[in-house]
């Protein structure tokens, strides 16, 4: 690959604007899809099995993607990771269009599948672009950029959730009118700005060298899965003390998306989707406002964990996240005062922000160049993992052990980030990673 150039912050605030529209679309994900399968009639131990989608298509899509992207070089097409942004970027799109028509509980399940998929085609050669386009020093910035952009892009969904209810009054078919605004605007962010990003910054081609390699290489159906059995079996040590700190992580995390709207039902509203539907849609318009909270705090402190991973090292930053995450979990279902649950997920905004860039820090000055995407690809694979054994086993829990109660699922959420938080602290970094 040539030479990287020093890049200015606005260069680097381009090249990731369309991580924005890819995480308003995940904040739909996140925020809007499960009240639609509670208007829809789920039962609250049918949530985790309908959100395996998630998980699924990370698990088979970002590692055959990274893994492809590799091998790729198409200068008509923009280069090696955005003809990837793009094709992904219309996929989200058009999912996102359709979501709002589901007459039924599975076709919104289906839809959710194709919704994911675009999703994480979009997603996971950007992580291998900052990799790609910046050099050690400038790589904190880039990935921090990204989680700015999460934070930014998932605060617009969460606040059209409070916002568009208020303006869109009534249903339209089976669903509250509000849904079709926010998942119209969702598809028109996607493709935009993915687009922004594609045109404003150009890919690093290739050296003479390397470009007669990837011409070289034949693929076949087999050769992303070849790449990533390859890939896993040289996988450094680093690597495999973050998938442990991941399985606790992002299993937590799946519990508080599952259960945030419910919980805030019954600790504020003392209601559920069973009892009173009109009361309950209250609450996810409120959640809606509360998840948007915990992104903006995402967006303003992102850039400030560049600081303190370059001054601290990253693990003992991710460290303090994780805990800070933990003790907004562990409190926020004992919140009466709709008011008071800002103040409590702040400290999730805060460990959001570091989830979203930190661990790659950790981890990039590891990891081989010419394998930055089917490396990406494979931590992705340790997020979704986690998530996949959260949607198959979390249904049983909930309904044996947690008694259906969703405040129960958001404080086991919240003893599941102090483990990922202590485990965080066994992890080996290496300094150049984040040197100046």
């Amino acid at each position: 690959m040539s030479k990287k150039t020093h890049l200015s912050f606005w260069q680097i605030i381009n090249m990731n604007v369309g991580f924005f529209g890819i995480q308003y679309s995940f904040g739909l994900q996140q925020s809007a899809v499960n009240p639609i399968y509670d208007f829809l009639g789920a039962h609250p131990d049918q949530i985790p099995l309908l959100n395996l989608a998630g998980p699924l298509t990370g698990l088979l899509i970002q590692p055959i993607i990274g893994a492809l992207s590799d091998k790729t070089w198409s200068p008509r097409l923009g280069g090696r990771r955005k003809p990837f942004f793009l094709i992904g970027a219309l996929i989200c799109s058009l999912a996102l269009f359709a979501f709002p028509f589901s007459s039924s509980l599975w076709m919104a399940a289906g839809l959710l599948w194709i919704l994911d998929a675009g999703n994480n085609t979009a997603m996971e050669p950007y992580r291998a672009f900052i990799a790609d386009k910046l050099d050690e020093s400038q790589q904190p910035m880039g990935f921090q950029a990204q989680s700015f952009f999460t934070g930014f892009g998932q605060t617009l969904a969460n606040i059209s959730l409070f916002i568009f209810p208020l303006i869109f009054i009534g249903t339209t078919g089976k669903l509250p009118t509000w849904v079709f605004a926010s998942f119209f605007l969702g598809a028109v962010c996607s493709i935009a700005s993915v687009w922004w990003s594609s045109h404003t910054t150009k890919e690093i081609p290739p050296t003479e060298e390397e470009l007669q390699k990837i011409k070289s290489e034949r693929i076949s159906l087999f050769t992303p899965f070849i790449d990533i059995a390859k890939a896993v079996k040289d996988m450094p040590k680093v690597m495999w003390q973050l998938a442990l700190v991941y399985l606790f992580q992002w299993y937590a995390l799946f519990c508080y998306w599952q259960n945030s709207s419910k919980s805030i039902a019954l600790s504020v509203w003392n209601t559920s989707p069973e009892k009173d539907m009109k009361l309950y849609g209250e609450a996810v318009s409120w959640t809606g406002l509360v998840n948007g909270w915990y992104n903006i705090v995402t967006f303003l402190c992102a850039f400030s964990l560049v600081y303190f991973a370059k001054k601290y090292s990253p693990k003992y930053v991710h460290f303090g996240c994780l805990l800070l995450a933990a003790i907004g979990f562990l409190v926020f279902p004992h919140i009466h005062n709709k008011y008071l649950l800002f103040p409590a997920i702040t400290g999730f905004g805060i460990g959001w922000a570091s989830m979203m860039g930190i661990p790659y820090l950790m981890v990039v000055a590891n990891i081989p160049k010419e394998r930055y995407g089917v490396y990406m690809g494979i931590i992705n694979m340790m997020i979704v993992i986690p998530m996949f054994i959260q949607t198959i086993t979390f249904g049983f829990i909930m309904k044996h052990f947690l008694h259906n109660d969703a405040r129960l699922a958001i404080t086991f959420a919240g003893v599941l980030l102090v483990i990922s938080a202590v485990l965080t602290l066994f992890i080996s970094t290496k300094k150049q990673a984040i040197s100046e």
